[in-house]
């Protein structure tokens, strides 16, 4: 077997990722979504339905932090946290703690969002938009903090804990949950 495999441009790629590459990837995607929230959010004015292009937008945001996210948090509360807690210091374990509290109020910010960018998607306008603004600009605070702590502190120990045949399974792993879900969704 192959340990690369073609890419887009012809170019070879590693057939599995450092897992720690997959969630560097996801953090910069999800700093380019809560970009495109702000924008989506500071271009409602309240007063008419959402364009074609707030609905777009509203609509990949929602298909994003609905699956994507809660995602990434099941790969590090797998893959990242166990792998640091053994013998972390007083730092880490409290890192640890903040990121798996975040985890939760993060999806309970997102619970409170969606249905309000669900209705932007599907081009209504009964949204409270002062509500919606209070909302995502708290969302989105949490969601910069979050990844800052992890890429400072969090992610830097455990790839010096976790060897590069163990990040491989872990993407390897990582990958194979994402093809699981994806097929339980058609």
């Amino acid at each position: 077997m192959s340990s690369t495999t073609a890419g887009a441009a012809g170019t070879q790629a590693p057939a599995t990722l450092d897992g720690f590459e997959v969630l560097d990837a996801f953090h910069r995607e999800t700093i380019a979504r809560l970009d495109e929230l702000t924008a989506l959010v500071a271009g409602l004015d309240g007063t008419a339905a959402p364009s074609a292009v707030a609905r777009e937008a509203a609509a990949a945001i929602v298909a994003f932090f609905s699956t994507a996210s809660r995602q990434h948090h099941e790969d590090e509360e797998q893959h990242v946290f166990p792998a640091l807690l053994a013998g972390a210091t007083e730092e880490v374990l409290q890192a640890v703690q903040r990121l798996r509290q975040d985890h939760g109020w993060l999806q309970e910010d997102w619970h409170e969002l969606q249905p309000q960018i669900d209705a932007l998607a599907s081009g209504q306008s009964w949204v409270d938009i002062d509500t919606l603004r209070e909302g995502t600009q708290i969302f989105i605070a949490l969601s910069r903090d979050h990844i800052a702590l992890e890429e400072s502190i969090i992610y830097p120990q455990a790839r010096a804990r976790l060897g590069e045949q163990a990040r491989r399974e872990m993407g390897r792993e990582m990958a194979a949950r994402r093809r699981g879900q994806r097929s339980k969704g058609s």
